[in-house]
């Protein structure tokens, strides 16, 4: 018994590594943990698969540029901004965030919600794997078609239709930078019902898409 648990243990320890291979083959689809629930409690989802190139650049530099400015540079993980917050944590000051974009796909394709070292810690090496592995724009296409974007909407393009009745590909910048700025707080955060501080984030965001430049070179087909 016990070394059938061990090996039950260490086949779902592998499963997200396998997956990860899979899901370089772009016609592989995937879905997040959080779909996986609402398939399992009947509540369904809306989620329109959609590519990099029919979301169109606006809604990848927005996002972009509100989660992960150094998607581009760096190899999965933002060492400089994870130890900073490391350091924070242990002198006593609030917690900030340091997630990247593959450390979300991590954990919204193979993990939990919600705040704990131990998922944090499991992300780190999936993170890696995942943008070892995947390129870069693959990571984003698939982030930008699992994130969560209110209850049971998922993905940029039924964000996209949800909140202001249009595809993706036909947002303004302004919409574009509503939607970037939803993403770390979406049950809370409507993009068509902004408040006064959320416009002011979406303003900053629109102008730093603006400006972007080669931050995002990588996303180029």
């Amino acid at each position: 018994m016990l070394r059938r648990a061990l090996a039950i243990l260490i086949l779902l320890a592998m499963l997200p590594f396998g997956l990860t291979l899979l899901y370089t083959v772009p016609a592989v689809h995937p879905i997040s943990t959080l779909m996986v629930k609402d398939l399992a409690t009947l509540t369904g989802y809306d989620r329109r698969w959609t590519s990099l190139d029919a979301m169109g650049p606006l809604i990848q530099h927005s996002v972009m540029m509100s989660e992960d400015g150094q998607f581009c540079a760096h190899s999965g993980i933002d060492w400089a901004a994870l130890n900073t917050v490391i350091n924070d944590a242990l002198s006593g000051e609030a917690a900030r965030g340091a997630s990247t974009i593959p450390m979300q796909t991590a954990k919204n394709l193979f993990l939990w919600q919600g705040r704990s070292f131990v998922r944090k810690a499991m992300e780190l090496p999936l993170a890696l794997f995942l943008d070892t592995v995947l390129s870069k724009r693959r990571v984003m296409e698939i982030y930008l078609n699992i994130a969560e974007w209110g209850p049971n909407i998922y993905g940029a393009e039924a964000a996209a239709r949800h909140y202001f009745g249009r595809p993706a590909s036909e947002l303004t910048r302004r919409q574009a930078a509503l939607l970037a700025v939803a993403l770390p707080n979406p049950l809370e955060r409507n993009p068509a019902k902004p408040s006064r501080g959320l416009n002011r984030l979406a303003a900053n965001i629109e102008r730093r898409a603006l400006k972007a430049g080669g931050y995002v070179g990588c996303l180029e087909p």
